[in-house]
């Protein structure tokens, strides 16, 4: 379960707890607050152990979802992963840009671009992973960032790719103190690709907002390099 549905858990039981200290003033029945305590903790103990806590990821992206910013915000997030991965000769396999597309497709967390990732999977088996295939999967995971702090100023999201970047750094033996050196690293190598590629970028956005299959995703985004190697 995730930070934020751990944190809105807390807040639910606190709520829950306040209630009954001022039931008698509000002439609340103690019953009320105890029951949805634990159907609060019943439900999230169910989701956590059958469902990997998939149903509170749905809650909380059912609740972000009213925001239209939030909405474009993982469009353009996501763009930027799909682009940069594109670029740098990783095969994008699909993407969801909610929690609820991400369940039907089968795919744990709120979504996001999946690659084929087997490569980096098998070296990281044997303990070491090449510098070039790190270079190429730390700026695809620092594209996401990148992207959205350029069109907004700030990201919302990402803790997730940092997490992803600092688990196999963590695997290589890196030492904790280098990681923000480098995901600095990644992310100006991934804002160098994505300005270069910004007309690329923005259609790619533009199809991926109309739910677009990643073929035809990988067409627009070839199709606008095949223009800019001949201008």
């Amino acid at each position: 379960m995730s930070k934020t549905a751990l944190n809105l858990i807390a807040i639910l039981v606190f709520a829950m707890t306040l209630s009954t200290l001022l039931g008698p003033l509000l002439n609340i029945s103690p019953y009320v607050p105890a029951i949805a305590t634990l159907t609060v903790l019943g439900l999230a103990t169910l989701d956590t152990l059958s469902w990997q806590g998939q149903g509170a990821n749905l809650l909380l992206d059912w609740l972000a979802s009213a925001s239209q910013e939030h909405r474009d915000r993982v469009v353009r997030h996501e763009a930027g992963h799909f682009l940069v991965a594109h670029l740098l000769g990783i095969p994008v396999t699909g993407y969801a840009l909610t929690a609820w597309s991400a369940f039907k497709q089968g795919q744990p967390g709120q979504g996001g671009v999946t690659f084929d990732d087997r490569e980096l999977a098998s070296q990281l088996q044997q303990g070491i992973i090449s510098a070039h295939l790190l270079n190429r999967y730390g700026t695809v995971w620092m594209a996401g960032i990148v992207a959205e702090t350029l069109v907004y100023g700030d990201a919302e999201g990402g803790a997730e790719d940092r997490q992803k970047l600092g688990t196999v750094l963590a695997q290589l033996g890196r030492p904790a103190a280098s990681y923000p050196q480098q995901q600095r690293h990644y992310a100006l190598q991934a804002r160098t690709l994505l300005q270069a590629h910004w007309a690329s970028y923005e259609a790619l956005v533009a199809a991926m907002e109309q739910r677009a299959s990643v073929a035809e995703c990988s067409e627009i985004v070839a199709a606008f390099c095949r223009d800019a190697s001949k201008s």
